[in-house]
This record gives structure tokens, C-alpha cells and sequence, in this order.
């Protein structure tokens, strides 16, 4: 086989070469990565058809995927409306202090409550951006008054309130250079 140059989107640093343990990943692993984020519940047979390779093969590169942490887990993609959360809510939060225990204490409330989906510190005018699933727009309302002002770090927030939700991924792009011998 050619050799593979693998590379993935690496936030903060750009495109980087794929090597965690020093196993680099080659053109098999890119395919079952992608396969697998597309449809975990894909068998392995199935997914040893597509590159080459038994299941018992695919078993063990999915498990050596899992160990050396590409591989963060398996979920099943629910439908918010249809369990009573349509509404999806954006925040972005400016803090009043970046004292490290003061923002430490606001991420914990963030990731600790189930209605809060994604939790980003970030860089810019605000310092988190939140993505919300409510039932409406009250139970937001309420969410604000238990996870914003307990606080007393939150200096102000913006709300923006999801019209119609375009793209809703947590897909790694995987992008895969050939080079030729």
C-alpha cells in the first residue's frame, strides 16, 4: 500500500499529523473513523468490507482507536422535539471577574446542568458560548434565573434562539493525503 500522510483539523494548532502512542493512523483507520461518526452501529463485518480487513482485524483497530483516545465514545443521536426540547438556545456570556475559581465554578454549573449540550470558554468579547436544549421559552427563562445570577459572575448575556437548525454535527472532518511512491 502507498504510503498515507493522515491529517485532522487540530484546534489551536492547525492541521497536524495523526499520532497519538506512536501509532500513526493509515488509510484503514481514516475510513473506519469516518464510517463509525457517521454510524456507530454499523457491524464490523460491514466495516471490514470497506477497507479490506476481517472482523476480528477491524475489532482489534477499533479497540486500539478507543485506547489511544480517538475514539471518545458511542452515542445515539435522540431527537430533541420529539422528547419534549424543541427549542435550541445559543448564549454567549461575558463574566464580570476571570479570577480562575470564579470561572471554574461558572464552567461546573454549565457542565453540570443536562440542558446545556455544548460549553465553550472562549476567546473575544464574550467568555462562554453555550448551546441549550429547553421545552420553551419559559423554561429557559427559568434556566437563566438558576444557572446566570446565583453566580454573581455573569455581567451579561445574549440570547439567540435557534430558527431553523441547518447542521447539527459533532463530525470530525477527516482529510487523507495520498502520496505516491
Amino acid at each position: 500500500m502507498a504510503s498515507m500522510r493522515t491529517s485532522i483539523a487540530r484546534r489551536h494548532r492547525g492541521a497536524q499529523p495523526c499520532s497519538v502512542a506512536n501509532t500513526p493512523l493509515d488509510d484503514r483507520d481514516l475510513t473506519l473513523l469516518q464510517s463509525l461518526q457517521i454510524d456507530a452501529r454499523l457491524p464490523q463485518g460491514a466495516l471490514g468490507a470497506r477497507v479490506g480487513l476481517s472482523a476480528p482485524a477491524v475489532n482489534r483497530r477499533i479497540r486500539r482507536l478507543t485506547d489511544d483516545g480517538y475514539i471518545r465514545g458511542t452515542v445515539a443521536h435522540l431527537d430533541p422535539g420529539r422528547l419534549d426540547h424543541p427549542v435550541t438556545v445559543i448564549v454567549q456570556i461575558e463574566v464580570i471577574s476571570e479570577e480562575v475559581e470564579r470561572l471554574d465554578d461558572l464552567q461546573r454549573r454549565f457542565t453540570d446542568c443536562p440542558n446545556i449540550q455544548q460549553c465553550y470558554y472562549v476567546t473575544g468579547e464574550w467568555d462562554f458560548v453555550l448551546v441549550l436544549l429547553v421545552r420553551d421559552m419559559e423554561h429557559y427563562r427559568r434556566l437563566t434565573r438558576e444557572l446566570f445570577f446565583p453566580s454573581g459572575n455573569v455581567k451579561r448575556f445574549k440570547t439567540l434562539v435557534v430558527m431553523n437548525p441547518a447542521k447539527v454535527s459533532l463530525e470530525v472532518p477527516l482529510v487523507l493525503h495520498s502520496t505516491t511512491a
